[in-house]
């Protein structure tokens, strides 16, 4: 049997799966990752992921949303919306800072964890996924910094600014292809890792669920502007769909794919940093639901094989 957890991305939201994933943790004999083969997450979820993978645990990724997602989110209210006319909403600084202090200059090659974290290049228009050295064919990701792969990954346009790595690729938020990376996880489980179908085992978390609301789209013809604030919800929601019908496809049983992703209405936005202790309110409750059924298929012993990479 091969265990995948997969996250989305979601911004400050990402405090949902970081508190369900701690909230299981406490009541495991080890830490969440090493029940788990291969961890794949988009944007936020890239930044759980990335934690998971060099060591910390999930009660450690929980304090990061904490302690620094205010620091990361913030500014004059009346400022940021004036400047998200014309600029990047936030300053990517406090979110660099934040990342160098909790993984410092170590590298993607120290993960103990396989790991897959979506990006994209918007100069050449093609998608750029980061990848522990789990093929003897990924040389080159296994160098490149922590703090580099979180940065690219989280790049949303129009909260984040583009970002460039030293060899002058620009990199944006994963989320614009792969918010719900499930699919992306089935496929590297299956096409690159070989593993057989029937094995896998995926729990994939979202930052919450917002209904697609679009009744006014539907009975009119809108333009430009009508459809300028639904838009991205469309789709986003259109991208989960389909990644999730995918996966389901591509896993031989239906039963071995188990999503959770709270329904919430649209009270949390990306950058909602007040909100923090509710969400992480939601994600214990969620926890305290799934664990009954999720022990038995996820959480009974850890992995035993260890993860040695092709490449150090």
């Amino acid at each position: 049997m091969r265990r995948i957890l997969v996250i989305d991305g979601g911004g400050i939201k990402g405090a949902v799966p970081a508190s369900f994933l701690a909230n299981i943790e406490e009541s495991l004999s080890h830490r969440i990752a090493d029940y788990f083969d291969l961890i794949v997450g988009t944007s936020t979820g890239g930044i759980i992921a990335l934690a998971l993978g060099l060591g910390l645990s999930a009660k450690e990724t929980l304090a990061f949303y904490e302690q620094r997602g205010p620091k990361i989110f913030c500014g004059n209210p009346r400022f940021k919306a004036l400047r998200h006319w014309f600029r990047a909403k936030y300053d990517p600084l406090p979110l660099r800072l934040a990342l160098e202090d909790v993984f410092g200059s170590r590298t993607l090659g120290e993960s103990s964890k396989r790991l897959v974290i979506p990006s994209f290049n918007p100069d050449t228009g093609e998608v750029h996924v980061w990848k522990t050295s789990h093929d003897p064919r990924l040389e080159k990701d296994f160098k490149k910094l922590v703090v580099d792969v979180a940065m690219s990954t989280v790049a949303a346009p129009t909260y984040f600014p583009t970002h460039r790595l030293d060899c002058g690729t620009p990199l944006i938020d994963g989320g614009m292809w792969a918010n719900n990376p499930i699919a992306v996880a089935v496929v590297e489980a299956i096409g690159i890792l070989k593993w057989p179908a029937e094995s896998l085992r995926v729990l994939s978390l979202g930052c919450t669920t917002t209904p697609l609301n679009i009744d006014w789209g539907r009975r009119h013809s809108l333009g430009t502007l009508g459809w300028a604030d639904k838009i991205a919800d469309v789709f986003m929601t259109g991208q989960s769909s389909g990644a999730m019908g995918m996966a389901l496809h591509l896993v031989s049983e239906r039963q071995n794919v188990i999503r959770i992703s709270p329904d919430v209405g649209d009270r949390y936005k990306l950058d909602s940093r007040d909100e923090i202790p509710s969400l992480k309110g939601i994600g214990a409750s969620e926890a305290r639901k799934a664990l009954p059924g999720l022990r038995p298929v996820f959480f009974d012993q850890p992995v035993t094989e260890e993860f040695k990479p092709f490449h150090s």
